[in-house]
């Protein structure tokens, strides 16, 4: 239906399994837009067939479906639960639903591997990765890494926070093989292998950055220093501090640079970008990993912009390109002529 045909508020379905201070902040920032948002859990969702005229059910729409879908957060399960979730958000999009973050977007941001992958095949700079499921294959690459000096980090293909991940190689394995401790059993990694080439330095300079990206601009940034010894994640007790990104700063403007081209590698309308230092290059930092369901909480509480807000005016006006919906400024101008707010 066209902007000028559409009848009614705006409807959005926030897709969240668990609702909390973000999806507080989304509705806040939708209703600011005229917008009625509601929370949605993905797992609550069906496809049926039967179900006219598009096949599927989401709580609280009938038999219709939403102007648009914000993908705040998908519920872990099963391999098959986790794609039935995942298959209602690519049925959403077949039904001309625009989504933010889509389902390809965050199966590719999800997968570690192929993350790197994508980074690499896009020329934006990345330690080297190697994924496979065999293990005698994962321990030559390991035994290879540490003959030259280099550590590598094993790191659960689908996870998130700095947890599950382990450090393995040691400096002295060029001297004397024997101090190489073998791969971990690969069970708790659900058989896979996810190696990636560890940065010497990090631990040292005790921080990384984490860069917002939305649509197509880094619109906030923060470091994250300490945690827990090399990871530096917030969930690892990492302190947030701000980051004013200046574009004239050589080190900034890659910053900035690698997170949009990585945001677009993958087919992101947002994510968080987190980066290292690399030591042979000052100016020039490495993506560590990119997260397409990204929490901003943290982020939030060293930047003056308001993100929720930003998220929400990206998927209005550039994702859904609808030009029914008062940006803030009409509202405003609205208010203060005593035509709104009451």
């Amino acid at each position: 239906m066209s902007d000028a045909l559409h009848k009614g508020p705006r409807r959005v379905a926030i897709m969240a399994d668990e609702t909390g201070w973000h999806t507080s902040r989304l509705r806040k920032a939708f209703r600011a837009r005229g917008v009625d948002a509601r929370c949605i859990d993905l797992a609550d969702c069906r496809i049926d067939t039967q179900w006219a005229p598009h096949g599927l059910i989401l709580p609280g729409f009938g038999r219709t479906l939403p102007d648009a879908v914000f993908v705040r957060g998908i519920a872990g399960g099963s391999f098959e639960q986790v794609t039935l979730r995942l298959g209602i958000l690519h049925a959403l999009r077949e039904c001309g639903v625009p989504v933010y973050n889509d389902a390809r977007a965050i199966e590719r941001s999800v997968d570690k591997s192929m993350t790197s992958f994508l980074l690499h095949r896009h020329g934006i700079p990345t330690p080297h990765a190697w994924a496979g499921e065999s293990v005698a294959c994962a321990q030559r690459m390991l035994m290879r890494e540490a003959a030259a000096g280099r550590q590598l980090v094993l790191k659960p293909l689908f996870g998130s926070q700095g947890k599950g991940l382990k450090r393995l190689g040691a400096s002295t394995a060029r001297t004397n093989p024997g101090t190489l401790k073998p791969l971990p059993p690969l069970r708790a990694y659900q058989n896979v292998a996810y190696l990636q080439r560890y940065i010497p330095g990090n631990d040292r300079i005790g921080f990384d950055w984490r860069v917002l990206v939305i649509g197509t601009r880094a619109i906030a940034a923060m470091r994250r220093v300490g945690g827990r010894g090399w990871i530096h994640n917030v969930a690892q007790g990492a302190r947030c501090e701000p980051l004013l990104l200046d574009a004239s700063d050589p080190l900034h403007a890659a910053l900035i640079d690698h997170s949009i081209r990585a945001c677009a590698a993958l087919g992101l309308d947002y994510a968080g970008v987190d980066l290292i230092p690399d030591p042979e290059h000052a100016h020039c930092p490495l993506v560590l990993e990119v997260n397409g369901v990204a929490a901003w909480r943290g982020l939030q509480s060293v930047t003056p912009t308001d993100i929720a807000a930003a998220l929400v005016d990206d998927l209005i006006d550039r994702k859904a390109g609808w030009c029914d919906a008062p940006s803030v400024s009409s509202l405003d101008a609205l208010r203060r002529s005593g035509h709104a707010g009451r």
